[in-house]
């Protein structure tokens, strides 16, 4: 398995994987376009590859000191394999590369395994916010993560 920056010729299977995906963020075809635009919000997207196919992706929104995960997903296929702990294990180690100070992410309470992964990473609930998703209408918990705890 290979983790690398992704490129503009990655979108098709990030999208595709999104949309397999029910817990992921759900983002427009634009959205995924303007990820590589010059004038975009400055974030990083990693993708999971074997074989030359993309079984999972991380998007992180960045700013100096603060960085949140937006949206990751991994291939149902391709799921207890470890690629969703090395895809966030290689963006905290770039969070931290560039200087920031925490990573924060939101995530359904009802995704056990995601809730159950982040806590494993160091990630400790810091609140919710109520009736935050839907279709299902639920909760989203908010995690955070110390750089300084690496």
């Amino acid at each position: 398995m290979l983790i690398r920056p992704a490129t503009p010729d990655d979108i098709a299977a990030i999208r595709s994987l999104e949309q397999q995906a029910d817990t992921a963020a759900h983002w427009a075809e634009r959205e995924y376009g303007a990820l590589f635009a010059h004038d975009a919000p400055a974030r990083l997207t990693l993708v999971a590859t074997e074989a030359g196919n993309v079984l999972g992706f991380a998007i992180a929104r960045c700013t100096q000191y603060e960085w949140e995960i937006e949206n990751i997903v991994v291939a149902a296929e391709a799921q207890r394999r470890g690629l969703g702990s090395a895809l966030v294990r290689e963006l905290l180690a770039r969070a931290r590369s560039a200087a920031a100070t925490s990573v924060l992410l939101e995530v359904r309470q009802s995704n056990l395994a995601a809730v159950r992964l982040y806590e494993k990473l160091g990630f400790t609930v810091q609140g919710r916010r109520a009736g935050y998703y839907r279709n299902p209408v639920e909760d989203a918990l908010l995690l955070h993560f110390s750089i300084t705890t690496m």
